[in-house]
């Protein structure tokens, strides 16, 4: 297991490149979800400083928060209630680049200005989502889709 991340600088897409075998580090023979939960949002913290990285998974038929970085965050959330909520039920990665434009949204900080929610499947079910918000308008975008999406699947959920 890796013991400290090596911070890239460069394109979103080199620091993508060089934090994902660390995550893959962190992650290799640790099987209990909420540390590992914890380690992949805290290197992605430390990789690009949002303003928060954090999971929320399914729990009778909620989203309820799981392990985050950053300011304290909403407990629980239901179903297509907010752009958590909204990944959840079209079971889709959300790119929102204005928060405060999308129809419904929980502002749990009013910091937040675009945010990125990435749903987690397990046997083509939804079980979690990945939350990532930056205090920057227009910061997500297809390269982060892609990384996170292969980011979640390096996780056994």
């Amino acid at each position: 297991m890796a013991e400290d991340l090596t911070i890239a600088q460069g394109s979103k897409e080199e620091q993508y490149e060089a934090i994902i075998p660390q995550i893959e580090g962190l992650l290799t023979g640790e099987n209990d979800l909420v540390a590992n939960m914890a380690n992949v949002a805290a290197a992605l913290k430390e990789q690009f400083g949002w303003l928060w990285v954090g999971f929320y998974v399914v729990k009778n038929d909620e989203l309820v928060l799981a392990p985050f970085q950053g300011p304290v965050a909403c407990t629980r959330i239901k179903k297509g209630r907010g752009v958590c909520g909204q990944a959840w039920q079209q079971a889709q990665t959300l790119i929102v680049p204005d928060v405060e434009k999308f129809p419904g949204h929980i502002a749990c900080s009013s910091l937040s200005k675009s945010e990125i929610v990435v749903p987690i499947k397990k046997q083509d079910e939804v079980v979690a989502v990945l939350d990532v918000d930056s205090n920057e308008y227009n910061l997500f975008d297809e390269t982060d889709q892609r990384y996170l999406e292969q980011i979640v699947r390096l996780i056994n959920f």
